[in-house]
């Protein structure tokens, strides 16, 4: 596989940074576990191959079993997450899937989510659904190669 063209955030290049700052300041405020399974839901939904190895590589990484990882994508069939989690994982959906039914986040995915996080957890929750998301289209769009293997800084050179 090779990809169509380098990323978007490389060609344009005051992109990254204005990203990797929103990243940085929706990092607080959950569990770093909540945001990559966040992550790595999204990633399947939207067919990005090459965020599926990279948040299920952080996830390991941070002592992610590998029942919960391979648990993700049938996360409402499996014992393996808390509510809270489940929670999280339905708004991802949900937010990912809006074109899927007229009302994308309906009251009860929100109630679900509001008793389990706080107002500041939520906007924290819906940012990083929608940055992950904005990624994922990235790197579809221009067919990013998976790595199988964490990024390195000649990686991050190569691909820019």
């Amino acid at each position: 596989m090779q990809a169509r063209m380098k990323n978007p955030v490389f060609l344009v290049p005051e992109a990254l940074p204005l990203l990797q700052a929103l990243g940085k300041a929706t990092g607080k405020g959950l569990p770093a576990s909540t945001i990559q399974l966040v992550h790595l839901r999204a990633s399947q939904i939207n067919g990005c191959g090459a965020c599926v190895d990279i948040h299920a590589r952080e996830l390991k990484q941070h002592g992610e079993s590998d029942v919960r990882l391979f648990g993700v994508a049938a996360w409402r069939d499996t014992p393996f997450f808390s509510e809270a989690e489940r929670a999280a994982l339905a708004l991802t959906e949900a937010l990912t899937r809006i074109s899927d039914r007229p009302d994308a986040v309906t009251d009860e995915i929100w109630a679900e989510a509001a008793k389990h996080y706080d107002e500041q957890q939520l906007a924290v929750l819906v940012l990083n659904i929608a940055q992950i998301n904005l990624f994922n289209r990235l790197n579809v769009a221009v067919r990013q190669v998976a790595l199988g293997r964490a990024w390195t800084a000649d990686d991050l050179k190569a691909a820019g």
